[in-house]
């Protein structure tokens, strides 16, 4: 069995504020997932069992919430469950909590008495099906022993809450198969929404069901979201534990699962078969990590969360739990979560998926969780899916795959570019690369409040030109492979002309640094207003594969974005001397919109950062190679620590500018742990083979 380092005991599962402010995820593999807190305490109306992908990876609907428990003794019962009711939590399973661990999913042990009852919960990789499972440890010593468990079901998109309604169907179609010893309980709640079938191993089922009212979700309340929930409870499942057999829950959207055949095995056989299964899954994604450390092998095993279907290809969610799979997150996450793992068929299915998408020489920015047309509102995700296939190269070699699938629509994207596309993305007289239009955020700084972009960047951001020049390189390279020497020489020189011209008019002799963006002269040959905000966009001009800086000048940038943006858990997005720096991100969505790219601080821009820190300051000299690498290692020093908190084994998406530097967003973002993973591998531990050299 895979053993990660992540457990708690008694002082933290004791311990309310502790225990629901760290969190565990279940994923399975086609958009679906499960997580709450380690106190089972649903603070966000994303916490569940079961959200289920109905059109995978996306079309989420929370169908299984969660479990109510209660261990009965004799003529004792002891509630293991917890929920927030207002300032009050009821009932308090906390007291009964001894410990937690991913063991490699939830594993909870509850002692009452002289008993102890294991509870492990685990997804079913490629099915919306979660398994769950009560074991005593110890002896009963003659007495009764009873696990009742309620099930609450919600049935609503994964954004929304529900309340009591008359709508609801109540029935519950309860069947049994007497040789499996194995009972099924039905239920389909709203017309066009799936039926939930639950497979158990109960000694009786209660099907008289009934609403439970006002549960608030702590998180959402401060977030300004609806907080309040009814959920409704269709049966109860009492279990006979008095000959210590296992107690089985398998819920699914199908009865066709492989969990849920017609005529199904024993529970108390099935479950550990499903578990040895993921166990042995699991085991073999920790062992595709490069270095065998705790660090790693917890990225690794958190990459893998991110990876879904669509369809017979690939995409990423880009973060848990609330996001899908989008454009920009991907190409940027593709190294880090397939590349650094070994995981080549993976990273070329995704690679193909999305060239398969490119429209008017974009990629889309993001897939609608409903199944709506694609949005191409980004000028960056096109040009990051260069670098996807750089980094892809210099892994594999497989020139050939890029040759065969990808070479003509690259060289389409660059010549939408040249010509323009959509929202005023067009190659400018100057060799630059301009991009917007009033009101439309394209870049990854992309939050809006009333409509109105937050951070406008109108015109000539500078990661643009760095991303459009090492696009450019790139196909000179291919060219030159492929034999098209012209067409290499025209790539070659539309990148010396964008370098040229970048090194006349983004350097800002004032601050040391890169102006962050050449915006809209308002003319037609206006040579455009130079933003002087010190933010971390300008590090992408030292780090990239072809960088637009080096020398004194790399050297320069460096050291401002580590003395103005860099964090122990990423970069600020904006220097804290700025009139515009927000410090904390929090409060409503309007707050927390104006603060995302004013100051709050992003753990996947530390990948970036510290490739250009390594690159610059180790130099040709081996002994300052290993001195860079041993501090980028050690910049890594607080991530490590964060795998223990917020999202378990996962980095959160963003943490407050100001110290100390709370996490917040989502609790696993997919760039955030490939970004760490990529640069902690390559950077810190020189793991990068070199097919590219």
């Amino acid at each position: 069995m895979l053993t990660l380092p992540i457990e708690f005991g008694r002082s933290i599962c004791g311990n309310p504020a502790e225990a629901s402010s760290r969190e565990w995820l279940e994923t399975n593999g086609i958009g679906g997932f499960a997580c709450s807190t380690i106190l089972g305490l649903n603070t966000r109306r994303y916490h569940a069992l079961l959200t289920a992908a109905t059109k995978p990876p996306l079309g989420r609907v929370v169908l299984l919430s969660k479990v109510e428990e209660t261990l009965v003794l004799g003529n004792q019962r002891f509630e293991l469950s917890a929920n927030r009711y207002g300032d009050l939590i009821h009932p308090h399973g906390y007291e009964y909590l001894v410990s937690f661990r991913l063991d490699p999913f939830p594993v909870f042990q509850y002692r009452s008495a002289d008993i102890q009852l294991q509870k492990t919960v685990f997804l079913v990789h490629g099915e919306n099906t979660a398994v769950i499972q009560y074991e005593l440890r110890g002896p009963l010593r003659g007495s009764a022993c009873t696990l009742e468990v309620r099930p609450l079901i919600a049935f609503r998109d994964y954004h929304s809450t529900t309340h009591a309604n008359d709508a609801l169907h109540r029935e519950v179609v309860v069947r049994s198969h007497v040789a499996a010893q194995t009972g099924m309980a039905i239920v389909t709640p709203y017309p066009g929404l799936p039926s939930l079938y639950f497979a158990h191993n109960a000694a009786s089922i209660d099907p008289a069901g009934f609403w439970f009212y006002n549960f608030e979700y702590e998180r959402e309340r401060e977030r300004g979201l609806d907080s309040i929930e009814d959920l409704y409870s269709p049966f109860l499942l009492r279990f006979d534990l008095a000959e210590n057999s296992p107690a089985g829950i398998v819920a699914s959207t199908t009865q066709d699962a492989s969990t849920l055949r017609p005529t199904p095995a024993p529970l108390s056989l099935l479950v550990p078969q499903l578990r040895e299964r993921e166990i042995a899954r699991r085991t073999r994604v920790a062992r595709a990590s490069p270095i065998e450390d705790p660090f790693a092998t917890l990225l690794a095993t958190a990459a893998d969360q991110f990876i879904v279907a669509r369809g017979d290809r690939k995409s990423v969610i880009a973060g848990y739990p609330w996001f899908g799979d989008w454009g920009r997150d991907t190409m940027i996450s593709l190294p880090g979560l397939t590349l650094v793992t070994g995981r080549y068929d993976e990273a070329r299915n995704i690679l193909r998926a999305f060239a398969h998408t490119i429209d008017r020489g974009m990629l889309p920015n993001r897939f609608p969780d409903s199944g709506e047309a694609p949005e191409y509102n980004t000028v960056d995700a096109t040009l990051w899916m260069f670098h996807a296939v750089h980094e892809f190269l210099t892994y594999t070699g497989d020139y050939d795959f890029i040759r065969a699938e990808l070479y003509h629509p690259l060289a389409e994207i660059i010549a939408w570019h040249e010509r323009g596309t959509r929202y005023g993305i067009h190659l400018d007289s100057d060799g630059l690369l301009y991009a917007g239009e009033p009101g439309v955020q394209l870049t990854w700084m992309d939050a809006r409040v009333n409509g109105l972009p937050v951070t406008p960047r109108q015109g000539k951001p500078v990661e643009i030109q760095a991303l459009w020049h090492n696009a450019l390189r790139v196909m000179a390279r291919l060219a030159s492979v492929f034999g098209d020497p012209a067409a290499s020489a025209r790539y070659t020189a539309l990148a010396q002309r964008a370098r040229e011209r970048f090194l006349e008019v983004f350097w800002n002799d004032a601050t040391g640094c890169l102006y962050d963006v050449i915006a809209d002269g308002g003319a037609p040959d206006a040579s455009g207003i130079p933003d002087p905000s010190i933010r971390p966009n300008q590090i992408f001009a030292v780090s990239l594969p072809y960088p637009l800086l080096s020398g004194e000048q790399a050297l320069r940038v460096i050291d401002v974005v580590e003395w103005e943006l860099l964090t122990p858990y990423g970069l600020r997005t904006l220097s804290p001397r700025d009139p515009n720096y927000r410090g904390r991100y929090e409060g409503d969505p309007t707050s927390r919109d104006g603060a995302y790219h004013q100051g709050t601080v992003w753990p996947w821009l530390l990948g970036a950062f510290l490739t250009a820190y390594v690159k610059a300051h180790g130099g040709a000299e081996l002994e300052k190679q290993m001195e860079a690498r041993s501090r980028a290692d050690r910049f890594l020093d607080p991530l490590r620590a964060h795998l223990l908190e917020a999202g378990l084994g996962q980095v959160s998406e963003v943490f407050d500018g100001d110290s100390p530097h709370r996490p917040g967003g989502c609790f696993a973002q997919a760039w955030s742990v490939a970004e760490v993973f990529r640069t902690y591998v390559e950077d810190a531990k020189g793991r990068r083979p070199e097919f590219l050299s």
